[in-house]
């Protein structure tokens, strides 16, 4: 299964936010141990990067942190169309717009994201971290 992952769930994981680190950290072993694909868009990389630095305040580590996350996760890359499209989506966050249509662009099967009622309307699979985690478990019977 092809899976874009939201920047939240990258974040949850990476600064072990709780209540949600443990569902994220979940996800990556799902993706380090290859039971799915993970993906995430280069938008998302540079709001990831800003939100680590604040937290490492180390420009090394935070790159370092950014190095590790390529190895693990594929990188999607944004068009024009997918922006175009975005706005007549239907969808009231644009933001969550332009991840969807980056997603179909892509040929991804879902999106992994805490923030459910903003995709309510997404043409495409969305799923919270831990129920995709049991649709895995599923597919791995």
């Amino acid at each position: 299964m092809r899976a874009l992952i939201d920047t939240c769930i990258i974040i949850d994981a990476l600064q072990n936010r709780e209540p949600f680190a443990e569902d994220a950290k979940a996800l990556f072993l799902a993706v380090a141990n290859r039971h799915c694909s993970g993906f995430v868009t280069a938008k998302s990389i540079t709001d990831i990067y800003y939100l680590l630095h604040r937290y490492t305040h180390s420009d090394k580590d935070t790159k370092n942190i950014l190095n590790t996350l390529f190895r693990l996760f594929d990188i999607l890359d944004t068009t024009g169309v997918n922006c175009r499209k975005a706005v007549s989506a239907g969808i009231a966050d644009y933001e969550d717009a332009i991840m969807i249509e980056t997603a179909i662009r892509s040929g991804m099967d879902c999106i992994v994201t805490r923030n459910l009622k903003d995709y309510s309307n997404a043409s495409i699979p969305v799923y919270h971290p831990a129920d995709f985690i049991k649709s895995l478990e599923t597919i791995d019977e």
